[in-house]
């Protein structure tokens, strides 16, 4: 059985995703403790031209879920508006990201390894293979949009470190 691609996606993938459910409860208890407003959260920028918390967690979803999708599909796309969203539904994005991987098989995933697909915007394709895309484009993405959700908790006081940000790692030999 070859594990190779499900090892580069849906263990990568779940170790994050599981990370940031955490942080994101982390974030709502000091919250909570603290009298910090969840809408706030849900708006905070970590820098004026950056887009808000909300787009960093919708994109961790849409860059591990929707990825995944995307691969299966031979489309990937930006990820959809959710103006109205709201902290809640942000950690329900998450949980859905992470009961979608429980679904993923090692086979599964090696089906989609290696087959064309395209990342769309607009009128823009950009044509990728599927292992290319994973590797330059959506664990990029997926990492750096998770990084963001976990700093702008932390700029927001919430104690974190970077056990928090790693979660649980495989190891052994």
């Amino acid at each position: 059985m070859q594990r190779a691609f499900y090892e580069a996606s849906v263990s990568c993938y779940r170790q994050i995703l599981d990370s940031t459910a955490n942080v994101l409860k982390a974030g709502q208890d000091y919250a909570d403790s603290n009298g910090r407003s969840l809408d706030e959260i849900v708006q905070y920028r970590l820098h004026e031209t950056m887009l808000p918390f909300s787009f960093q967690v919708i994109s961790v979803w849409h860059h591990s879920y929707g990825a995944i999708k995307g691969m299966r599909d031979g489309v990937f796309s930006p990820p959809p508006s959710k103006p109205d969203i709201d902290y809640a539904g942000l950690c329900a994005l998450v949980d859905e990201a992470r009961s979608f991987m429980d679904e993923e098989s090692p086979e599964s995933m090696q089906a989609l390894s290696g087959q064309n697909m395209l990342f769309k915007m607009g009128d823009t394709e950009i044509p990728f293979t599927t292992d290319n895309f994973l590797a330059t484009f959506s664990k990029p993405n997926f990492y750096f949009h998770a990084t963001t959700t976990y700093a702008a908790l932390r700029a927001m006081g919430t104690p974190l470190g970077k056990m928090d940000y790693l979660g649980t790692m495989s190891i052994g030999h």
